[in-house]
Parts: structure tokens; C-alpha cells; sequence
């Protein structure tokens, strides 16, 4: 009997040293969970034998149970490398078209190229619940989340219809000595001004006005005019089949004519086969003071089509895609799921977990939320294992191994004593 009780203290020691082994072989894995090996006695008892006299039959492996405690954080410059503070898991499908769902501590997102759905290493997607344009979550439960994807572009082209332009053109400025305008000459205009429009392929085109002083204040009351040339790259807009329009300010600076806006006629822009029609509104903000000349507002109503520039995660989950024409869009709210016992998940490898009777269903919820931790962006959970207490329990495995073998050692000696006396 003391051979295999010695037996099941080699083999305890050994799953010890293995789960150790195990232990360091992953201590630079991100979102690692450490294991830890427990054991219990055996006792073989019978009703009519005396509790002094037992005698126990060696050990077994109780549990290999795993630890959840909080790992290390380490900084990121990526906002898609996402770590839990507390208890939580991400939720990922490794198939983004079926119902299987895997949890996990590792956080370390990117983008798949193909898809553009965010993905870990192992290119499962990570899951978020469905929000509306504010940011409100749509769906919950973790049967209504969907695979976190970053679209390429944003809205729709609209070609540019109406400019706003509000100026302040000096009143101290001369009368130019050249009288015929010539936009390649700059002594033949006082000052420009540049706008950014956009053709009906959302294409940006520059819109520039050249301002010309015509007449210093004459008559009664004083009136002075200023004429106004528009281009659109190297065209210039006429309108009513004239090229340029005047201004006409009053002795106090006011502009009083144009009333209206000036609508030019259809143009072409350069590159594309679609008409525009474009106008230019001065309204009454334009002015004739004495102040150098400066460009007070400028505005337009066209817009190009988005591209993704960047994409951030907040502390409360939501994620938000900025595009280069200066719209914002929520995508989704980081899912998080928990269990009542998280030691019962199954190991699947690659730091993933299923859950399993023991641990109980994932109970779905968001960061800080249904007592799950908070959510980080730019950062990364590493392993928690410590070096130093898995090198330390490696010693006492392997002392626990040595004084079996030396046990079992000692009952080789002894039944070999017993086989050799003679008779």
C-alpha cells in the first residue's frame, strides 16, 4: 500500500510542477490568468475500525483552480488596446455570422483590414451593444451585440450652393494704379480672399475674390465702390453673362449694394461634367472701416464625404469614429460580461474562456455597470503571475517529489529485505 500511496505524491508534486510550469511559460501573456493546484487527502475509513488506527492512502488532485486576480497594466499608443479595472470579461466571436461567443481579459484590438471589423490577434470580433446617434444604447443583452466595425467614410457629397463672405476692406486704401484687372497681377487689385468649396463629388475646390477699389468717397453723401472678381480654380463666375460685381459702401462704412446675393451662372468645375450654380452672400456684415482689411466669417453649405481619421473609446464603453469632414459617430458600447463563479470558466486557449455549468451564465452589462470594473483605452492587462512566488513554489514541488521518491524508495528497500529472508 505505501507504494502507491508514495505513487499519488509523485504524481501530485508532478501536476504541481506543471501548473507552475505552466504558470511561467505564460507570464508575458496578456491577460493571463494564473492557476493554482490544490489537493486533498485520502482516507479509507470503515464503520468498525478505531478513528486511531487509520491510516491514509496518499492525495488527489482536487482542483486546479484558476486565479482571476488583476494583472499589471502597460501604456499603449493604440486607443483599440482596451483593459478591464476589475471584474469583467470582453466578449469576441470568433465567427462574426455565428451565435458562439468567447470571453476574454486580453485586450489588445486592431482593425482587420478586410473587414474592418475590430479583432484581437486570433481575429475574433469584438462585440458592442447597437446605440443611436446620441450615444444611448438600442439593445441589451448580450444576444443583441453586434461585431464592433469602423466604417471608411461618413455622409454624403453635397456640392456647395451658397458662400457666405463677410469682410472689412480698408477705407484707407487707393484707387490701384492699374485700371484693368489682372488676377496674375497684384497691382492691379487691393486684397483676396479664399474659400473652400466643394463639387457634387465632394472634391474641394478653392474660391477666391479679388477686390478692387474703384472710386474713393465722391458725391452727397459720400459713396465709395469696390469691384469684386470670383474664381473657382482658374475660371471666373459671371453672373447674367458679366464678369465681377460692384460694392458700394456709405460714408459710414456700410455696404449698401448689393441688397441681395449675387447669383452667378452655371459652371463646370474642372474635372467632373456636372453643372453647379453658385452664390455669393456679402450680407451686412461687410464693412468699409478704417482697420486694415481682414476676413470676418466665411461660410458654405457644401460638404465632402467623410474619411476616417481616428477613433476613441471612453471610459463608459462608447465608441466614436471622427471623419475628415468633421463628423462624429457613436459605433457601439464595449459589451462586458461577468460570472457568479469565474474559476468554473472553461480554458480554451489563447486567453479564451467559455462558460460552463460551474461557472454560470455570463451576465451582460457595460463598464461600471452590474458590478463590473472600468473600462481603459490605451492600456493592456498583462499576465498576473509573479515570477517570484511561481519560482518559489517550484522549489517546495520539487522538494515534495524528491521525499516521495524517497519514500517510495524506502518501501522498494524494505520489501526487498522481506524477499530475501531465508527460511
Amino acid at each position: 500500500m505505501s507504494f502507491y500511496t508514495s505513487l499519488s505524491g509523485l504524481q501530485a508534486a508532478q501536476t504541481e510542477m506543471s501548473t507552475i510550469s505552466h504558470n511561467l511559460a505564460n507570464v508575458s501573456t496578456n491577460g493571463f490568468k494564473k492557476s493554482r493546484t490544490e489537493f486533498a487527502d485520502v482516507i479509507a475509513s470503515s464503520v468498525n475500525l478505531s478513528p486511531t488506527h487509520m491510516v491514509g492512502s496518499g492525495t488527489l488532485l482536487l482542483a486546479n483552480r484558476q486565479q482571476f486576480g488583476q494583472g499589471s497594466f502597460m501604456q499603449s499608443t493604440s486607443s483599440l488596446d482596451l483593459a478591464v479595472s476589475g471584474d469583467g470579461f470582453f466578449v469576441v466571436k470568433p465567427d462574426a455570422n455565428a451565435a458562439t461567443v468567447n470571453f476574454t481579459r486580453n485586450g489588445g484590438f486592431s482593425v482587420d483590414p478586410k473587414t474592418q471589423n475590430v479583432v484581437d490577434a486570433q481575429g475574433s470580433s469584438l462585440q458592442v451593444y447597437p446605440v443611436d446617434a446620441s450615444g444611448e444604447v438600442t439593445a441589451t443583452g448580450l444576444d443583441s451585440t453586434i461585431s464592433l466595425k469602423l466604417p471608411e467614410r461618413s455622409g454624403n457629397a453635397m456640392p456647395t450652393g451658397n458662400v457666405k463672405l463677410a469682410v472689412n476692406l480698408s477705407a484707407g486704401a487707393g484707387v490701384p494704379a492699374k485700371a484693368t484687372f489682372d488676377r496674375f497681377d497684384p497691382t492691379s487689385y487691393n486684397q483676396s480672399a479664399q474659400t473652400t468649396i466643394y463639387d457634387g463629388t465632394g472634391n474641394p475646390l478653392t474660391m477666391t475674390q479679388y477686390f478692387k477699389r474703384e472710386t474713393l468717397p465722391t458725391g452727397t453723401p459720400p459713396v465709395s465702390t469696390w469691384s469684386v472678381h470670383s474664381f473657382v480654380g482658374d475660371e471666373e463666375l459671371t453672373s447674367g453673362g458679366t464678369a465681377g460685381a460692384t460694392l458700394t459702401f456709405n460714408a459710414t462704412g456700410k455696404i449698401t449694394a448689393p441688397a441681395t446675393p449675387i447669383a452667378f451662372d452655371d459652371f463646370t468645375p474642372a474635372g467632373t461634367t456636372a453643372t453647379q450654380r453658385l452664390t455669393l452672400d456679402f450680407g451686412t456684415a461687410t464693412t468699409q472701416l478704417a482697420a486694415p482689411f481682414n476676413v470676418a466669417s466665411r461660410t458654405q453649405d457644401g460638404k465632402a464625404v467623410g474619411l476616417l481619421q481616428g477613433v476613441t473609446v471612453g471610459a463608459d464603453g462608447i465608441v466614436k469614429a471622427s471623419f475628415s469632414n468633421g463628423d462624429t459617430q457613436a459605433l457601439g458600447k464595449v459589451a462586458l460580461a461577468n460570472f457568479s463563479n469565474p474559476s468554473g470558466l472553461r480554458q480554451l486557449g489563447n486567453s479564451y474562456w467559455a462558460s460552463t455549468g460551474v461557472s454560470g451564465e455570463p451576465v451582460g452589462g457595460a463598464a461600471g455597470e452590474k458590478g463590473l470594473g472600468n473600462l481603459m483605452s490605451g492600456t493592456i492587462e498583462r499576465s498576473n503571475v509573479d515570477i517570484t512566488e511561481e519560482l518559489v513554489g517550484l522549489i517546495a514541488a520539487q522538494r515534495n517529489f524528491q521525499a516521495n521518491a524517497k519514500a517510495l524508495d524506502t518501501a522498494s528497500q524494505i520489501s526487498q529485505t522481506i524477499f530475501n529472508i531465508r527460511s
